[in-house]
């Protein structure tokens, strides 16, 4: 009975074993998981406080610490690949890139997979970064491929970064790395592909202590000091004041590099208004010539105008005398045939000569189109033939006639 109950003693505490690595382990996991996400977005405000000051480029120790942040995020529990014989083989986050992000629209892909300079997987992953950061679609890239969930569950296992909640994170933390001018070079050392990427957690660590926690190792340095060998003096117990005065130092070359570069963009901002100022002035003298060329053009056209209308009272004088000149050689050839019938040959000369001065008046093109097309001097004629012929009186009856008898 006692061997069972410590058997069943024994099955318990492995059971339990059991339980607690599994809760470890999940916890080691949201741990890695949190600090990778917590490093990254402190790589990326240090990266854009740094290019107010510089340019980015592979020497700067801010782009080379999040570069290796971003691979070892896009590199956590990332599966390998599986070999003909069973075996899994290393695999690189570019393979899961290479095939998630082949929906962005003009993107990288196929330029990185014609490199010559880069052949590892490891380098193109290298070389990809730095050209999403120099076109600006980093975020956009990664968003695409998280979006993707049936890729990204076929090359990561559980747990990983991109799989979790902190992904969406990731994507929005990215997007403050468009407002940066990055300049890369594509054959360098960087691209190595031989060595993983080390991250440098020393510049986002800081420890503040009170002040009895900075008496205590005061004391405790002199205590070490007097009692160790005289290399380890009271004189070397200064390093915070001197990392305080190099701290001091570096905020004050800061403020004098953001003060050359206020100084730099205010001779730019006074240069660009001289030049737009010169640019309105010229705009307000060629207003003034525009508007006086305005003027002068409405001056002539009303010149023109009057010209015109000068020219239509002109024409409607010449119509009414051209209409007198056919109502007097109408009653002059009715008066005449009227008296005598044997003078219409005079009549005719006269009506001749009235014809030939019409004639000798210029005829303006105009005339007709404004007042209509006169009527010939010759249907004038012919109905005062007729008008005559009607009302002649013959011979006879005027020897008759009471009123014609001599008396």
């Amino acid at each position: 009975m006692a061997s069972r109950s410590l058997g069943g003693l024994s099955g318990i505490r492995g059971g339990g074993g059991g339980g607690g690595k599994k809760s470890l382990s999940s916890r080691n996991a949201a741990v890695e998981r949190r600090n990778l996400i917590t490093v990254c977005r402190f790589s990326v405000k240090t990266l854009i406080d740094r290019s107010c000051f510089e340019t980015i480029d592979d020497s700067s120790p801010e782009f080379n610490n999040f570069a290796a942040i971003l691979e070892q995020i896009l590199s956590h529990r990332l599966k390998g690949q599986v070999t003909w014989f069973g075996y899994e083989s290393p695999r690189s986050f570019w393979d899961y890139i290479r095939v998630a992000c082949r929906k962005v629209s003009q993107n990288c892909i196929c330029s990185i997979e014609n490199m010559e300079n880069v052949s590892s997987s490891r380098a193109k992953g290298r070389a990809w970064i730095r050209v999403a950061l120099m076109e600006k679609h980093l975020s956009e890239y990664i968003s695409t491929a998280l979006r993707d969930f049936k890729t990204t569950r076929r090359f990561y296992e559980d747990g990983a970064i991109v799989l979790g909640e902190e992904a969406n994170m990731l994507a929005g933390m990215l997007l403050g790395l468009n407002a940066i001018d990055f300049s890369f070079c594509l054959k360098g050392e960087g691209l190595d592909g031989s060595f993983p990427a080390v991250i440098d957690y020393t510049p986002y660590l800081k420890y503040i202590q009170s002040s009895d926690s900075i008496s205590s190792d005061e004391e405790e340095l002199r205590t070490l000091g007097s009692s160790g060998s005289e290399s380890s003096t009271p004189e070397n117990v200064g390093p915070p004041f001197l990392m305080d005065e190099n701290s001091w130092f570096n905020k004050c070359k800061r403020v004098k590099q953001k003060y050359q570069l206020t100084l730099e963009q205010k001779g730019y901002l006074e240069e660009l208004l001289r030049l737009r100022e010169n640019q309105l002035s010229e705009s307000v003298s060629q207003n003034k010539i525009l508007l006086q060329r305005i003027e002068d053009s409405d001056l002539a056209h009303k010149l023109e105008k009057e010209q015109l209308e000068y020219i239509i009272v002109e024409l409607q004088d010449q119509l009414k005398s051209y209409q007198s000149l056919d109502q007097l050689s109408a009653e002059v050839s009715l008066s005449q045939t009227s008296l005598d019938p044997g003078q219409s040959q005079e009549g005719d000369g006269k009506q001749d000569t009235l014809n030939v001065m019409s004639e000798g008046k210029e005829d303006t093109p105009s005339l007709l189109g404004l007042c209509g097309s006169l009527t010939s001097v010759a249907s004038y004629k012919s109905l005062t033939s007729l008008k005559s012929n009607d009302y002649l009186a013959s011979p006879t009856t005027e020897m008759t006639s009471p009123g014609l008898t001599p008396s």
